[in-house]
């Protein structure tokens, strides 16, 4: 079908005319525009190949085709269109609360800036569902994160529960639009998995500093009844330019304990698969301690600081949460004992066996701190094993951040 599409009063151009047609190939739609001396229309169909044919076709041909192709077996399909028409592959092995979401396309990510209430909001957080923010007025920078409008007030209800903390990020405004509801949160610089992604792994003086701040978040919502669930060191942000500071990100999808504290049963499956604890992977049969599972992500994201790769890592999700249920894991020989000492302390099979953030603040890594060096013994704990050669290290780091991340 033709379209002519009128130039402006500012272009001195012909009219110009644009014909669509179906091509199976990845770019399924070629759109070729020529201005009216320029009848010829170019179908590229085969681009994978570089041909470029001639092809005046038309409206009936083009419809008549489209109709064969959707009408044409499976069976007599070649590769390339069966690829084309296959639904993606299912994630196998996970759970619907633990399956990864699609990544989001790059136009929506640049969408351009719009105006909520008093503040602008312009791209997105690389890799996160925020955005960053200005005040109209003040020029003051904040993160933005957007809530549906219904049962945000029940998302939000873990600020109110915790109060002010220095390593969690604040509610500081709420705007409600037409269909979401926009929260504001103070604006940082940049999240800890992107650090650790950028040095490969961390010294384990500076891992100290910045682990007891995440200790200590972590602490103050579990002693006001409030479940982190997903916790992985992309929710940890920086609130300084030097990267000094840390605070907990987003409180919309944690759990808020109601009358006793103590109780911290859950039986809802929610987390990052590279995160979760062997509990959570039990066919979705009876309930797990929401405070051990957040102890048990506190262990990988520590090892992941550390040592520069997760613990349990298998590009298919069987077999790593396989990994994860066997609850095996290295270390290298060069880490302290006491940084060993304390990721066992966390990262133990039985939720039972693992320290409170309370308790794992006094540990001598934390409050005592020495220069680290090298130990060629081997540390005495039934979860982990360490390898025989430390190279290997070396070549696997914290891998680009995708959702399941």
């Amino acid at each position: 079908m033709w379209r002519k599409n009128t130039p402006t009063s500012e272009d001195n151009l012909l009219p110009v005319y644009e014909c669509v047609h179906v091509c199976v190939s990845e770019k399924s739609f070629i759109s070729q525009c020529f201005t009216d001396e320029q009848r010829q229309l170019y179908c590229c169909c085969c681009l994978s190949t570089g041909l470029l044919r001639n092809n005046k076709m038309s409206v009936t041909s083009a419809r008549s085709r489209l109709k064969r192709l959707l009408d044409e077996p499976q069976d007599h399909l070649r590769k390339c269109k069966k690829a084309c028409l296959a639904p993606p592959p299912l994630a196998i092995g996970l759970s619907p609360c633990l399956q990864p979401k699609s990544p989001a396309s790059k136009s929506s990510q640049k969408k351009s800036p719009f105006r909520v209430g008093p503040y602008l909001l312009n791209e997105r957080c690389d890799g996160e569902e925020t955005y960053r923010a200005v005040h109209v007025h003040t020029q003051q920078q904040y993160t933005c994160q957007v809530l549906p409008l219904r049962g945000y007030q029940e998302q939000l209800a873990a600020y109110a529960q915790i109060g002010h903390h220095d390593n969690v990020c604040g509610l500081l405004d709420v705007v409600i639009g037409q269909d979401s509801a926009f929260i504001f949160l103070p604006s940082h610089h940049g999240d800890m998995h992107a650090y650790v992604r950028s040095r490969k792994r961390l010294g384990e003086e500076e891992a100290g500093l910045l682990f007891a701040q995440m200790l200590n978040a972590v602490r103050h919502c579990h002693h006001h009844g409030v479940i982190l669930r997903d916790l992985k060191l992309r929710r940890f942000v920086f609130t300084d330019r030097y990267r000094t500071r840390l605070a907990l990100l987003g409180l919309d999808d944690c759990v808020v304990l109601h009358g006793n504290h103590d109780d911290d049963s859950l039986t809802d499956r929610h987390g990052c698969p590279a995160y979760v604890g062997p509990e959570l992977l039990n066919n979705g049969k009876g309930s797990y301690s929401g405070r051990a599972a957040d102890i048990w992500s506190l262990g990988v994201s520590l090892y992941t600081m550390l040592i520069g790769r997760y613990p349990f890592q298998d590009t298919q999700p069987a077999a790593l949460f396989a990994k994860i249920r066997r609850g095996t894991f290295s270390l290298p020989d060069w880490l302290s004992p006491r940084a060993k000492c304390l990721i066992g302390c966390m990262l133990r099979k039985s939720p039972d066996k693992r320290l409170e953030a309370s308790e794992l603040l006094m540990h001598p890594w934390l409050t005592n701190p020495c220069t680290p060096h090298y130990n060629v013994h081997k540390t005495d704990h039934s979860s982990h094993t360490t390898p025989p050669n430390k190279q290997e290290d070396n070549d696997q780091v914290v891998p680009k951040w995708t959702p399941k991340h």
